[in-house]
């Protein structure tokens, strides 16, 4: 099990209000991932209103004829990369949120 300093214990104790290291623990974890959720959500939201559709129809439109850019140029293949890994992280923190909780 690894050990932390009794400093950085007393740190975050008195940080989060907790009642002990455990319960300090719990709550810097549940805030991270509270965090990193938001975060990614708002992304999400960032290409969804620049390209008014969500991912799963991103994926198919670039690839259709009434599609206005090309869709191999290096700002669409960006941004999917980008979106694409958005969408992923998002699952694998609700998925972690849901096993923590």
């Amino acid at each position: 099990m690894p050990k932390i300093s009794p400093k950085l214990g007393e740190f975050l104790v008195k940080t989060t209000k907790a009642k002990d290291i455990d319960d300090a623990f719990q709550r810097v974890f549940t805030d991270y991932l509270e965090l990193k959720l938001k975060n990614l959500q708002e992304t999400i939201e960032q290409f969804q209103s620049r390209w008014k559709m969500t991912f799963e129809e991103f994926k198919i439109m670039p690839k259709g004829p009434s599609f206005e850019k090309d869709a191999y140029s290096y700002d669409v293949e960006q941004d999917f990369w980008q979106w694409e890994e958005a969408e992923t992280l998002k699952k694998h923190y609700e998925s972690l949120k849901k096993e923590w909780m």
